[in-house]
């Protein structure tokens, strides 16, 4: 028996239920997923115990991290930390970022910063107190392998650190698969040439330096971050930045363009013909893709201007340039960058590439098993999304909900953490078949 689409019987972890089903099943713990088993948990905390939701979650990872290979000192969150996993949704959440300081003894102190931005670590920490809280139950090393469809419920398919394999079942599935690092094309990953989202880890491994030299591809907020560190960091050394634009583009934080991450533009955008979509992504690009924060843009023009009038240049920028080669060798990594007016080429032997190019979204259908029938869900390569982040699989019970990776039907703020709790809300009304809340 259900009520409200929610199972009925006092449950409070999905292994007590007799049929073995759980209503969601989240398929990776990121911040995603972590804002809607706070959703559950908060939804729960209000309901007699029979109409529980309850929910289990899986993660890879043999812990909870969130792009910690960036964790560099002073580089700040692009985001108000009024846009954490709860506040937008829930106000008098108890998993608020400012609870967070709250109970460490700093929020005074941050006050006193006058600032919306904290650093990235300390962003960090607040979601990894967030998931040490939460009480939703989550394996770690545990990776979901597939999804099908038995006796009327999704069956997934998980395989531990371990080797051992087992199987779940769920109601929902909510996949929260983040994005993967993506490379130029040829570019084969190793300990010299890797992607920016493993920095420090790649480079606490590297050892004494032989070149003296790094290199650091793309133009983007990490690509900039990256360089400013490594100037820092080794004062010995030179750091050639190289993109295929004039410089570094200011990113757009102004509170005009910033409203396209407002929750209500998510209906605009959703609603809007396929013209109009691409256009407004192009428009509105440079608000999180390609570009920089402005302060950062002044610092690095500085350094270079400084080294000039000095004589002795260790930052050394690389502009309308394009990578035609990179080779690892076992004592350097050596990158010819070609510039793109035919200018000609340099050659480099550097001991570190870091290609700071971004992300793209995984492909859904890897996850996907031959007893689900997909073959009307897709656009080419693109997922068809309903508004309440469902994948279009007509005729089956349930859903699988996209908790993430659908910036083509919902906007650029799917890809960001600006709207993870309203996404949370609406995919847990959908998953409880709730009315939308009315707005005031």
């Amino acid at each position: 028996m259900t009520t409200n689409g929610r199972r009925s019987g006092h449950l409070t972890d999905p292994h007590e239920d007799p049929a073995g089903v759980a209503d969601v099943v989240g398929i990776g713990f990121g911040p995603a997923n972590l804002s809607l088993a706070i959703a559950i948990e908060e939804m729960n905390a209000s309901l007699p115990c029979q109409e529980w939701v309850t929910a289990r979650f899986v993660e890879t990872q043999s812990r909870f991290s969130w792009h910690d290979g960036m964790l560099l000192p002073r580089a700040e969150m692009q985001i108000s930390f009024l846009k954490d996993l709860v506040l937008l949704r829930n106000p008098q959440s108890s998993y608020t970022f400012l609870n967070y300081l709250h109970e460490q003894g700093r929020l005074i102190d941050f006050v006193n910063l006058k600032s919306f931005f904290p650093t990235r670590r300390e962003f960090h920490g607040y979601l990894d107190w967030v998931a040490s809280r939460v009480g939703a139950p989550v394996e770690y090393g545990v990776t979901a392998t597939s999804i099908d469809r038995v006796d009327g419920h999704f069956t997934v398919s998980l395989a531990a650190a371990d080797g051992t394999r087992n199987t779940i079942m769920a109601r929902n599935i909510a996949l929260g698969l983040g994005t993967q690092a993506w490379l130029p094309d040829g570019v084969v990953p190793g300990r010299r040439v890797f992607h920016n989202h493993r920095l420090l880890h790649h480079l606490a491994r590297l050892g004494p330096l032989r070149h003296k030299r790094f290199v650091v591809i793309g133009s983007g907020q990490s690509a900039a971050e990256v360089a400013a560190y490594l100037h820092d960091t080794y004062p010995d050394a030179e750091i050639h930045a190289s993109f295929r634009r004039f410089g570094y583009t200011p990113s757009d934080n102004s509170p005009f363009a910033n409203r396209i991450f407002d929750p209500e533009s998510v209906d605009e955008f959703y609603t809007a013909s396929p013209e109009l979509k691409s256009r407004l992504l192009e428009y509105h690009w440079n608000t999180n893709y390609s570009a920089v924060d402005q302060a950062l843009i002044d610092e690095l023009y500085q350094r270079e201007y400084d080294e000039s009038v000095r004589g002795l240049r260790r930052l050394v920028i690389h502009r309308v340039t394009a990578v035609d080669d990179i080779r690892e060798e076992d004592d350097g990594a050596f990158v010819t960058l070609r510039d793109l007016g035919d200018r000609g080429s340099i050659a480099l032997a550097a001991d570190a590439v870091v290609c700071a190019t971004g992300f793209r979204a995984r492909d859904v259908r890897a996850l996907l098993g031959p007893s689900i029938d997909h073959s009307r869900s897709f656009d080419g390569n693109v997922p068809l999304v309903e508004r309440d982040y469902r994948l279009r699989l007509p005729g089956t019970a349930g859903g699988i909900y996209l908790n993430g990776g659908v910036q083509h039907s919902h906007g650029l703020a799917s890809s960001l953490l600006s709207n993870v709790s309203a996404r949370s809300a609406d995919i847990l009304r959908a998953v409880t078949r709730e009315p939308a809340a009315v707005q005031h």
